[in-house]
């Protein structure tokens, strides 16, 4: 038997269980680690300048490619704590990460030690196990067991603390015989799927909700077969989007209270039945229960039994893998088409269609300062169907949903049900090492990216080129819209004169100077004329430089971006006038009728 370092078995694991990088930072407690992972070679590791950082580029890694699974590592104490929210983000969307921590030797643990936390009790409720391992011949088994749990059922992080003297400590470990564990994955029964589609075709206009977990499955083709073979239009959920393309005859458009497009809402309150497959019914989607649920039956499909029931009763549940349950509504269908007993769907679908031709939103105005949604237009323009875009929340991440377009599973990288201030530029430095020649635009507001732009630096100092979209209204743009409900505009704006540089008026941080001063490129844009001449110099600086490229456009202090300020999907409000003229959103992706 070989016998090595447990830090060393657990290194080999990684390898042998598909990990080719890693993200993260050294420290004292998480040495051992580190000397294991040089002296075996084969993971290539990025250096973060946060650890919370970190966990956000193993999610934006992960996210990228199907089989993914990002690692991140820290050392003790508040390394630990700071990836929490990576693996709070991660747990949100169903997302495997793997966070290694390093931990003060096993004696001193609960003798509150320097920097001896118990990482494994904070981080439980937010992961899928979370585990200081305390035997150090455990160490390979504990790491067979994470990826096992991270790609099995409803995929989601890990957490594994390795005291130091656990970690030096030598076990015998044969790399060569290792196996990793069969996944689980639950899958449905053809007797439920076609009582699924017996369902579906006694309806008149049904809709197919298509969630995140058919991207997580690697199902997005089989979702669009099965779209096509009943001509039923889909909906994607914002973790959904680019399963099917924008410009598919079937897209019916994005539904919800903010990341939702006027044509969406409206086919969908004309839908009498709905077939979501792994999506989880988040509120921002649905509205008020009562008027999204009215008039129509509902079919669930999740990789998880208990989400189904979990928000509201379904009329039909089935706990599958979205590829399991695709295959099989694919082959059902066949059947059914080749029997001549599928329903004729073209006039609803048609109608669908007809809405997304007629009710859009205007993006072209020429205002000085700049309309946010003049930035969306030009970026539809400058950037084509294989962008990768990446944003996590705010005014900048809603419009964007509302007007860029997405043609491709994995091509809107979003962090969903977290969505912390921050995500942005780590999880797309992420991507854009989990896919070196993507085009990759992140998308932010100046808060959010003024979170963690520390992580910039990353992208200098390891040849991580990607463009970044900053629009800058120097203002904490979604809580102050959310503020008007109150009638107050409290502890949201950001703005000041800075004294160093009076050329950008009230709109306080010189963006510009910082990135340039942390090695990277940046253009500042005033005029929205100028925006798809940056936008295009933005690509090549960054292919030239090979480091992330800033392009901030400097909006209007003031905007609200449609939404609903009732929690109903039927209610959204429209601040800005609508498209009249094709003119008024001329990157549309169908013309505008009138």
């Amino acid at each position: 038997m070989a016998r090595m370092t447990a830090a060393r078995a657990a290194v080999e694991i990684l390898k042998r269980e598909g990990v080719t990088d890693a993200f993260g930072v050294p420290g004292a407690a998480i040495n051992p680690f580190y000397a294991a992972l040089k002296a075996s070679g084969g993971v290539q590791h990025t250096l973060a300048r946060h650890v919370e950082g970190a966990s956000h580029m193993a999610e934006g890694y992960t996210r990228t490619h199907p089989g993914n699974i990002g690692v991140c590592i820290g050392t003790s104490g508040p390394a630990g704590t700071d990836m929490i929210t990576g693996l709070y983000s991660a747990t949100g969307d169903s997302i495997p990460i793997l966070c290694i921590t390093g931990q003060a030797p096993t004696a001193v643990i609960h003798k509150e030690d320097f920097q001896a936390v118990d990482i494994a009790s904070i981080a439980k409720p937010v992961t899928k196990m979370a585990v200081t391992v305390l035997e150090a011949a455990q160490v390979p088994g504990v790491f067979q067991q994470a990826f096992h749990l991270m790609r099995s059922g409803r995929p989601g992080p890990v957490l594994i603390d390795l005291p130091i003297d656990v970690q030096t400590t030598e076990i015998e470990f044969d790399p060569e015989t290792y196996e990793p564990l069969p996944v689980y994955r639950p899958a449905a029964s053809r007797a439920q799927i076609e009582k699924a589609v017996g369902l579906l075709n006694a309806s008149e206009r049904p809709l197919i909700v298509a969630g995140g977990g058919v991207i997580n499955a690697d199902a997005a083709d089989l979702l669009v077969e099965f779209a096509e073979l009943t001509g039923t239009p889909v909906v994607p959920t914002l973790m959904g989007w680019g399963i099917v393309p924008d410009d598919h005859e079937l897209n019916a458009g994005m539904v919800g209270l903010q990341t939702s497009h006027r044509y969406g809402n409206a086919t969908f309150l004309e839908s009498d039945f709905v077939l979501g497959i792994g999506n989880r019914w988040a509120n921002r989607h649905t509205g008020k229960l009562d008027v999204y649920t009215a008039g129509r039956k509902f079919v669930h499909v999740d990789v998880e039994p208990t989400q189904i029931g979990k928000i509201f009763a379904p009329d039909y549940g089935i706990a599958s893998d979205a590829k399991a349950a695709l295959e099989l509504f694919v082959e059902v269908a066949k059947e059914l088409k080749a029997a001549g007993r599928l329903p004729d769907r073209s006039a609803w679908a048609a109608s669908a269609q007809e809405r997304k031709a007629t009710l859009q939103r205007r993006t072209h105005f020429d205002d000085i300062p700049i309309k946010p949604q003049r930035v969306y237009e030009e970026m539809n323009k400058a950037f084509g169907p294989e962008t990768r875009y990446v944003s996590t929340i705010g005014l900048s991440q809603i419009a964007g949903a509302q007007m860029l377009h997405v043609y491709r599973p994995r091509h809107w990288i979003n962090c969903g049900q977290a969505g912390p201030l921050g995500w942005t530029v780590p999880a797309a430095l992420g991507v854009a090492k989990a896919d070196p020649d993507a085009q990759v635009v992140a998308l932010s507001g100046d808060y959010d990216f003024q979170f963690m732009l520390e992580e910039l630096a990353v992208g200098a100092q390891h040849k991580i080129p990607y463009v970044h979209v900053l629009v800058n209204n120097s203002y904490l743009g979604l809580i102050r819209q959310a503020q008007r409900a109150f009638d107050i505009d409290f502890q949201v704006n950001l703005e000041f004169e800075n004294i160093n540089s009076p050329e950008l008026g009230v709109y306080g941080v010189d963006h510009v100077k910082v990135a340039e001063g942390l090695g990277c490129k940046a253009i500042r844009v005033t005029d929205p004329n100028e925006l798809g001449t940056a936008l295009e110099q933005a690509k090549k600086l960054a292919a030239e430089h090979r480091v992330p490229v800033v392009v901030e456009a400097i909006l209007e202090r003031v905007t609200n971006i449609s939404m609903s300020g009732t929690n109903d999907i039927g209610n959204v409000v429209e601040f800005e006038e609508l498209a009249t003229e094709p003119g008024h959103a001329p990157t549309a992706v169908k013309p505008l009728k009138v």
